[in-house]
């Protein structure tokens, strides 16, 4: 099975790309874990879009497609999700069929609060349901205190890295149900 990661985040710290990069390593046999970084995806512009996808995009789209799931590592600014995992949201979601159209995703978030990325996990969730995307039921992962959790862009906590290999295998069995 193949995953494909994409934090939200452009952080070259990022703590949620840190879980991403943990998530590669607990992830059950059999499944792989690609991250797709976001760096070079222009804002959408539907005038640009009516040029062509620009290859930014079109290599985001594909990566989407040849993708079995997504993970995505969703930050939360300002009590939302962050205007880059938007945007790619958008692009993904143009084309018919579009690439996230019955893609399946799980959402993990980190964040220095206390209560994680709960609000911005409910935003995307309600951006996937738009986009005919789906996301697994039991995928809310909630990262607070990332600070004392994730240092030098390594998630160093063993009580979050055991659950993240856990709540990695639900995800897992749940796909291949």
């Amino acid at each position: 099975m193949k995953i494909l990661g994409v934090s939200g985040s452009l952080r070259a710290a990022s703590f949620n790309t840190a879980l991403l990069r943990a998530a590669q390593e607990c992830a059950p046999d059999g499944v792989t874990i690609e991250i797709f970084g976001l760096h070079d995806l222009p804002l959408f512009n539907q005038d640009v879009e009516d040029q062509g996808d620009p290859v930014p995009v079109k290599a985001w789209k594909d990566a989407v497609r040849s993708a079995d799931a997504l993970l995505l590592a969703c930050p939360e600014y300002n009590g939302g999700i962050t205007g880059v995992l938007k945007n790619a949201i958008d692009w993904a979601s143009r084309g018919s069929p579009s690439a996230l159209q019955g893609k399946t995703a799980c959402i993990v978030g980190a964040s220095p609060g206390v209560t994680g990325t709960v609000r911005a996990q409910d935003a995307l969730r309600q951006s996937l349901r738009k986009v005919s995307a789906e996301y697994w039921p039991l995928s809310e992962m909630l990262v607070g205190q990332a600070h004392t959790k994730i240092e030098g862009g390594v998630l160093t906590d063993e009580k979050t890295l055991a659950y993240l290999g856990r709540h990695l295998a639900a995800f897992v069995e749940h796909m291949r149900g």
